[in-house]
């Protein structure tokens, strides 16, 4: 069985989301963690079935604290209604083929986790193509140290 805390390339199959889009900068994240209770507060009034955690879509980031980028906050669910106008949007994903491992702490030590993928896609050969994802298995706002996150860094 592999490590989950160590890398491994994988392809995760197309996933139906309902998300919130916005350009952001690294500081200011913390203005979209309560896009979350709003989208499952959507998937309420729908009746959705939401079926696996929430999902931070990093797109164009650069490492570049200063730089803007596209954020996507994600909550997969089963189905995408047809005629869907509302605050949020749809999609569903395309195969995603990613470096993935499993994070466990506090967030502020995510860049050694994202460094170690780097390393692990400079000595394979890999090239990462600007979208990363963060799927929070477990948030612990109390317990920094029990949250539980994958990282998929994509690749080409």
């Amino acid at each position: 069985m592999n490590n989950p805390t160590q890398p491994t390339v994988k392809e995760v199959k197309p996933i139906n989301f309902l998300f919130h889009r916005a350009e952001v900068k690294m500081s200011d994240l913390i203005n979209q963690v309560d896009m979350t209770k709003e989208l499952i507060k959507e998937t309420v009034r729908l009746d959705l079935h939401p079926t696996g955690p929430i999902h931070w879509h990093y797109i164009g980031f650069t490492g570049d604290d200063s730089k803007s980028f596209t954020l996507e906050v994600c909550l997969p669910v089963a189905s995408i209604p047809k005629d869907y106008d509302g605050k949020f949007h749809f999609k569903r994903t395309e195969n995603f083929k990613c470096l993935s491992l499993i994070h466990e702490g506090g967030w502020n030590e995510m860049p050694k986790s994202y460094g170690r993928l780097m390393q692990f896609a400079e000595q394979n050969k890999l090239t990462p193509m600007g979208i990363n994802r963060e799927l929070y298995i477990n948030v612990d706002f109390a317990d920094l140290e029990a949250n539980f996150t994958e990282i998929q860094m994509g690749i080409k």
